[in-house]
């Protein structure tokens, strides 16, 4: 079994749901924990509040994961603040649910670009930095819609 003490992960959507709770789940793991998601006011509030009970370091740092410079900044960022990167949960994610002749191509693009690129964004700057570490891994968050398809979810089943 792999010792998580002393890792460093990122954990994109990480202030509400499934990422917050692996969040937590690795703080008190002894995991030092970058959180993210796109408003920096709800990663502050989120980073103060697991740094309460946190015996680690808990930093927070604002991204749009659709956004590749805003990524390469993040794990930039957690690289430069905790001295590499172990583990990268890429877990942010949009649902925008409309039927298709509603669904605006804005809304399509923000939605692939959001829960596509943002994964793929996120594996393309933190691969070169985690193969310099002993036991990294990535753990990418999806959903069973791509499996089983719903009425009204053509860009998240998509995605």
């Amino acid at each position: 079994m792999i010792s998580l003490k002393d890792k460093s992960a990122i954990v994109t959507g990480s202030t509400r749901g499934i990422g917050l709770a692996i969040a937590e789940a690795l703080v008190e793991e002894g995991v030092n924990v970058v959180v993210s998601s796109r408003k920096q006011a709800d990663v502050e509030q989120v980073r103060q509040r697991l740094s309460e009970k946190a015996s680690t370091t808990v930093l927070g740092k604002a991204c749009d994961v659709s956004d590749f410079e805003q990524v390469e900044a993040l794990v930039r960022y957690c690289c430069q603040e905790l001295g590499g990167l172990d583990i990268l949960i890429n877990n942010a994610g949009i649902g925008i649910f409309r039927e298709v002749e509603q669904l605006s191509p804005e809304e399509w693009r923000s939605t692939l670009a959001t829960n596509l690129d943002g994964v793929f964004y996120a594996c393309h700057c933190a691969i070169p930095e985690m193969k310099k570490r002993e036991n990294a891994f990535i753990i990418n968050i999806g959903s069973l819609a791509g499996k089983n398809a719903f009425p009204g979810g053509a860009a998240y089943n998509a995605s």
